[in-house]
């Protein structure tokens, strides 16, 4: 039996790492816009196929375990190479932490009443230990769980809007009254940037090139297709939610995607909705854990970190990667307990998004520079709008996510020296 990864545990790991509990809350937040929020989505979709694209180029020019550090070392240096790697790995894993909480929370109704924080911890720290173990076992197992975990996500995906398309009505999509003056192109563009960050893990299926059958071939196609399909799933689940709730009242909903379940069937389906969104948390949590191994496994073969994140067992898992990022979630896991601490992290897990942009905006311009040097004119310029997409994005957020963006570069500072 091959320890390497197909093609079907790579197109799980590119909808795992995208499908994860932005599918719950997207339709709330895109609802104050209208119809613009979902123009705002295809603007979205149309820059992370994009990326997709860069990505994809780009891994088949150098298939090499660790993901975008390795496109920006090869064109930029081992000073660029590094701090982007840093910066990437620290949030890939710290943003899986908040993926665990959401996880068990979910299970929350089944519990029956209030539960002490205690015992959330156990059952957080359970789960990431369980995950951890999936992930050392070997890369291929995990994969193959990744595939598994994906067809279960599909099928809610596509079976809840086709029974809530039977009950449309076009009116409930309107535009809430604080925007009602305000010009398409603005609303479109606002709606994009609450959209992007549905599609943060654009770029994960690069990570474990290394661990992968015919990386040149199966990592771009499994990226181009799982993207597009990925776009596909949330468009159809953002818009039937909004066609079947009123926007007055979706607008201000916790759980857009429960409340649409109930309000078509008439009862509550809670359990249910449960464990959907639990196999979709662990989807993405696993999705994340492979890949972050892999992108420090990457970092220390590319002699970024120090030697012993390379470290595999018998079945060419990076178990030293896998334990480390695991353990460093769990101080996370347990200063979530404490509220105003937990608010804080979860600030901090929110602003992860401008940090990926920045990692991507980096390889945009190491795709632009590798094409330009072989004239590929039309691959320049698809560069070109993809590298404009991410700045718009950048130049759009706020001044503390540039601040905690400056912050993970700073630690990577303090490291550097200590790495021979």
């Amino acid at each position: 039996m091959s320890k390497k990864m197909e093609f079907g545990a790579i197109l799980a790991l590119v909808f795992g790492s995208q499908i994860g509990s932005g599918i719950f809350v997207l339709p709330a937040t895109l609802a104050p816009y209208g119809m613009y929020g979902l123009w705002g989505w295809g603007l979205a979709s149309l820059g992370a196929m994009l990326l997709a694209f860069v990505f994809a180029d780009l891994c088949s020019r150098f298939p090499r375990t660790g993901g975008p550090h390795v496109y920006i070392r090869e064109v930029f240096g081992n000073e660029i190479g590094f701090f982007s790697g840093w910066i990437y790995w620290l949030v890939s894993w710290t943003s899986t932490s908040v993926v665990i909480i959401a996880a068990v929370s979910s299970l929350g109704v089944f519990f029956g009443g209030k539960v002490s924080a205690l015992t959330y911890l156990l059952c957080e720290v359970g789960l990431l230990c369980i995950i951890a173990a999936v992930n050392c076992y070997s890369v291929s197992f995990a994969g193959n769980i990744g595939v598994i975990l994906a067809l279960l996500k599909f099928i809610p995906f596509v079976f809840v809007p086709a029974v809530l398309f039977c009950n449309f009505n076009s009116d409930n999509i309107i535009i809430a009254p604080q925007y009602a003056n305000s010009s398409a192109l603005k609303l479109a563009l606002i709606a994009t940037m609450e959209s992007f960050w549905g599609f943060i893990g654009v770029e994960c299926a690069t990570a474990p090139a290394g661990m992968v059958e015919n990386p040149t071939k199966t990592i771009p196609r499994a990226i181009i297709i799982g993207t597009l399909g990925v776009a596909m799933v949330y468009f159809i689940n953002n818009f039937a939610i909004m066609a079947v709730i009123p926007g007055s009242v979706l607008m201000s909903s916790s759980a857009p995607y429960v409340d649409a379940i109930n309000l078509v069937f008439g009862k509550n389906l809670s359990l249910i909705i449960s464990v959907i969104a639990f196999v979709i948390m662990v989807g993405t949590a696993n999705a994340w854990t492979l890949a972050s191994a892999q992108i420090s496994l990457g970092l220390a073969q590319d002699k970024l970190l120090p030697a012993f994140f390379a470290k595999k067992n018998k079945s060419l898992a990076p178990y030293v990667s896998i334990l480390i990022s695991s353990f460093g979630m769990i101080p996370l896991l347990l200063l979530s307990k404490n509220q105003n601490l937990a608010e804080q992290i979860n600030n901090i897990i929110n602003f992860s998004v401008e940090i990926f942009l920045l990692v991507y905006a980096i390889s945009c311009l190491a795709f632009i520079k590798v094409n330009m040097s072989s004239r590929k004119i039309f691959r320049v310029i698809l560069g070109i709008a993809a590298f404009s997409f991410c700045i718009a994005m950048i130049v759009n957020s706020s001044i503390s996510a540039m601040i905690i963006a400056l912050l993970f570069a700073i630690s990577g500072v303090c490291m550097r020296p200590f790495i021979k």
